[in-house]
């Protein structure tokens, strides 16, 4: 059940107006996925991965992008990487200036270049790591901050690197929960704050260290707090672009709080590309403004 006061959280939200932006995000088809390995404990190479259902459900959330007026611009897929249907950790961009990733796992490392290269030929200024980071799986931008996750696969090192990168202050978060193993699976960024609304995040308390759930409520005294169950569906590895929100369709109860917030969701299926512990937002990478 998702944990939140309606006496005190639900009721403010119940009028708030929200606004859509248009968005540009970048995907990438999953012509090569399969589960090969298992980097993440939801992982099993033993279990089979139906390749063409893949492709219809990763289709259909790139019609809902289209479908609520945002850009969607799509990256070729290289063959030998599997994972590059996870198009969030490719990189970071922030107002024309992006952060390249350095993927921790071997097997990924080759999507970098990739992902770099693309990133040159849109234009944007990119800055080469020089330590380890797994681009928007650990790196959630608002308009003020960049919430930035630690703790599996991003190193506190790249937090700094990053910042200077992109010019904008991060705050670091460290996840504990092997389950969440980045940042977009522990929390979703609702409204990043860039219109006239104040920023919104929705998070999983129970991936977080103590001094990290400490920050997020100092910093979100109004966020949603998602149960385990909404969770574990991944239900917050989601897109919003700040009134539409798109996520898994298990997510029922979560779902339902959005709703009283004032939100628009829009669900979908993506239960082939959770065999490798992937949803919405992991297959989504965002060219922020």
């Amino acid at each position: 059940m998702t944990i939140i006061d309606t006496r005190t959280r639900l009721a403010p939200y119940s009028t708030t107006r929200r606004q859509a932006r248009t968005r540009h995000y970048v995907m990438c088809a999953p012509t090569h996925f399969a589960v090969e390995y298992a980097i993440n404990p939801w992982m099993d190479p033993t279990v089979p991965v139906d390749a063409e259902r893949a492709t219809m459900q990763w289709d259909l959330l790139r019609h809902a992008f289209l479908g609520l007026g945002h850009r969607v611009d799509v990256i070729s897929p290289v063959a030998g990487q599997p994972d590059m249907v996870f198009a969030a950790n490719g990189g970071l961009t922030v107002g024309g200036r992006s952060y390249g990733a350095r993927f921790r796992h071997s097997q990924r490392e080759d999507e970098a270049e990739a992902f770099a290269d693309f990133l040159r030929a849109q234009g944007l200024d990119v800055t080469e790591p020089t330590h380890v980071n797994e681009g928007e799986g650990d790196f959630l931008a608002l308009r003020s901050m960049i919430l930035a996750g630690t703790g599996f696969r991003t190193s506190l090192e790249a937090h700094i690197e990053a910042a200077g990168a992109v010019d904008r202050p991060v705050v670091s978060l460290e996840l504990v929960d092997p389950r969440f193993y980045h940042l977009d699976t522990a929390i979703a960024v609702l409204d990043d704050g860039g219109g006239d609304s104040p920023a919104d995040i929705a998070y999983f308390p129970g991936a977080f260290s103590a001094h990290s759930r400490r920050t997020l409520r100092e910093l979100f005294p109004d966020a949603v707090k998602v149960s385990e169950l909404d969770a574990l569906v991944l239900g917050l590895n989601a897109v919003s672009d700040g009134l539409n929100v798109v996520l898994p369709v298990a997510a029922i109860e979560f779902a339902e709080t959005l709703r009283s917030r004032g939100y628009v969701t829009v669900p979908v299926e993506l239960g082939e590309l959770l065999k490798s512990g992937g949803s919405v937002k992991c297959c989504t990478m965002e060219l922020h403004a």
